[in-house]
């Protein structure tokens, strides 16, 4: 295998669940990741939904580096509009002297969530998210422990200063993210499961390799894998990407047709709602792995973050095991059915 495999978790809360549970599943298939030969496992941050439990990937990071000895932890991502990237810095300072060396700084452009909760996470400050660019260079500056003395705020220093600092990600889905990243010397991954459009995604693999062509280029993607085909297939169905495309020209995928409704509603500018088809690649352990390689190749991809976005958790953490690198080499053969503590749990 010619590329890494790592895996993102919404903590989604399954029908019929709870939070606190979704939050355990996470933490149990962080474990398992680590134990499948997984190289990173990241977790997001979604706000105002009852459909997933994943609000605060900081806090999450941080019992998760408890709970794990080995696979790099980290956020898949941050969303940098909202916050003070001073903040941001020192969080994941900590994070990396609790961790040491094992925290990736997963740096996201979306809002996260509804107009309401944008508000409400940016109530009370000057903050209205369009200086996106110049936080995520003051936050690598921090990082890096190089603010200029030409800078407003020289001198000033995120601490503490951890032994290994936090590998910093751009989480984009267009080519100007991907110069974006280019730009600033850092890794970036395309979220294809949010963009499927290929012309999109091989401009964005073009422009960083051309600009950085020693840096890290990741693809996160909609993957569903089964014993069979046809399960796969089943398990995928008839799933939709939902958009919300506003009259200013900014456009936002939710999780269903109910958010995106709320999401336009709480605008206040006029907006559409479209859906197409999701882009998952839905198959055989074989089937998926030979996607992925071709896509390896034709994009030049270091590694794949694995989204399995279906709402039946035995079957999504079964789409894990059998992609898992460990697996793969026949070392980890058996069914996950049986006395699984997961599935019991």
């Amino acid at each position: 295998m010619s590329y890494k495999l790592s895996i993102l978790d919404q903590s989604p809360i399954f029908p019929g669940s709870t939070a606190s549970n979704a939050l355990q599943k996470t933490i149990l298939l962080a474990q398992k990741a680590e134990e499948w030969g997984y190289t990173r496992f990241w977790v997001s941050e979604h706000h105002y939904t009852d459909q997933l439990a994943g609000s605060s990937p900081e806090v999450l990071i941080s019992y998760l580096l408890a709970r794990t000895s080995t696979i790099q932890v980290g956020s898949g991502g941050v969303m940098l509009q909202h916050y003070s990237p001073y903040k941001v810095a020192e969080n994941f300072h900590v994070l990396s002297a609790l961790g040491n060396g094992r925290v990736d700084l997963g740096v996201g452009k979306a809002p996260g969530g509804l107009p309401l909760s944008t508000k409400a996470l940016q109530y009370g400050t000057v903050n209205d998210g369009k200086d996106f660019s110049e936080r995520l260079s003051f936050l690598l500056e921090l990082v890096e422990n190089s603010v200029g003395n030409n800078h407003p705020l020289a001198g000033i220093q995120a601490t503490p200063i951890p032994q290994k600092k936090p590998g910093i990600f751009l989480l984009g889905a267009s080519p100007k993210s991907a110069q974006l990243a280019a730009n600033l010397r850092i890794s970036f991954v395309f979220a294809k499961f949010i963009n499927s459009d290929d012309r999109v995604l091989e401009e964005a693999a073009n422009v960083y390799r051309d600009s950085f062509p020693n840096g890290k280029f990741i693809i996160s993607l909609a993957v569903i894998a089964a014993p069979t085909q046809i399960e796969a297939e089943e398990l995928a169905g008839k799933r939709k990407i939902v958009k919300v495309h506003l009259k200013s020209g900014r456009s936002v995928t939710l999780q269903s047709l109910e958010q995106a409704e709320a999401f336009g509603k709480q605008a206040s500018e006029p907006y559409e709602i479209t859906e197409q088809g999701a882009d998952i690649i839905a198959g055989t352990p074989n089937f998926v792995k030979e996607v992925l390689g071709k896509l390896q190749k034709t994009h030049q991809v270091d590694e794949f973050i694995l989204h399995t976005p279906i709402d039946k958790e035995e079957e999504r953490f079964q789409s894990f095991h059998l992609l898992s690198p460990l697996y793969s080499k026949g070392e980890i053969g058996r069914k996950i059915t049986e006395n699984e503590e997961f599935i019991t749990k």
